[in-house]
């Protein structure tokens, strides 16, 4: 019995993955390893120093703290974007659609710029909030709302062609074991976009974490106040305290690798758990 010699229209393993090693590191490996390198030739306790100054802890407290809290409103009215995108009908469908990636396009400058205009001094929705007591520009609410405007697209285009592929006849078919709309949702359709939710949550996070260009002018870069990360590491460079630097760069590096491990983690759980138990529907 001959065998047959497999014809791939691709190279083949080896040179595959010698081609994805080499550009892998070339794009990523490499410049991440001078954050080790550059951070190495610091002693202990001026790493320690670069990395815990009252001013940059407040900065990492900030920029953290607003990527998780814009992550997870993105994930909540991303979610229900997507929804009606894919679910309803409306006038002006395709042009809600088609803004959702404004954020993709627009740049990150001119977006904090008419962030700004907006919700500063007298612009058109400060006028109406500062009434109120609610003051947006020059504060970490404007850091917060310059994240959620930024990492929105990523939570609605995750989320939207799952939903497209979800079949309606298992929502029928929860209905037709006396399941209300609530618990259709929650025990049918949110396990099943649960692991796009996780991801397009984790990709918002990611954005949020290291966006510099539509924060600096909205959030006033008040020290210990509306400063963030990035920031305070641009600041540093100016300063030419390259060392300084690539020491706040690590920290965030390893906060960010720790949470989207997390993320990553629960994302694989929920993928376990996406099968929809109808004999459970209660």
């Amino acid at each position: 019995m001959s065998s047959a010699t497999t014809q791939r229209v691709l190279p083949g393993f080896r040179l595959s993955l010698g081609y994805a090693v080499a550009y892998l590191s070339l794009i990523v490996l490499i410049p991440l390893s001078t954050i080790f390198l550059k951070t190495a030739t610091m002693t202990w306790d001026q790493f320690w120093n670069a990395v815990s100054a009252p001013r940059v802890v407040a900065s990492y407290k900030l920029s953290f703290g607003a990527a998780l809290a814009a992550a997870a409103i993105n994930a909540v009215f991303g979610l229900m974007l997507a929804w009606s995108l894919v679910r309803y009908s409306f006038p002006g469908k395709r042009l809600v659609d088609a803004l959702v990636d404004l954020p993709f396009a627009l740049p990150t400058a001119v977006a904090g710029i008419a962030l700004t205009a907006l919700y500063a001094g007298n612009g058109w929705i400060s006028r109406l909030l500062e009434p109120l007591g609610i003051k947006v520009a020059f504060t970490p609410l404007g850091v917060l709302v310059a994240l959620t405007f930024i990492g929105l697209p990523f939570v609605v285009r995750t989320v939207q062609p799952v939903l497209e592929d979800l079949d309606m006849e298992l929502e029928e078919a929860a209905a037709s074991l006396s399941a209300g709309r609530w618990q259709t949702f929650r025990r049918v359709v949110l396990p099943t976009l649960a692991p796009a939710l996780l991801t397009g949550f984790a990709l918002a996070f990611a954005r949020a974490v290291g966006e510099y260009g539509s924060v600096i002018f909205i959030a006033g870069n008040i020290p210990m106040v509306s400063e963030i990360t990035p920031l305070m590491i641009v600041t540093k460079l100016e300063q030419y305290d390259f060392t300084g630097a690539t020491a706040i760069a690590l920290v965030m590096l390893g906060f960010s690798f720790v949470m989207l491990l997390a993320i990553n983690g629960l994302q694989a759980w929920a993928a376990r758990r996406s099968r929809p138990e109808f004999g459970r529907v209660r």
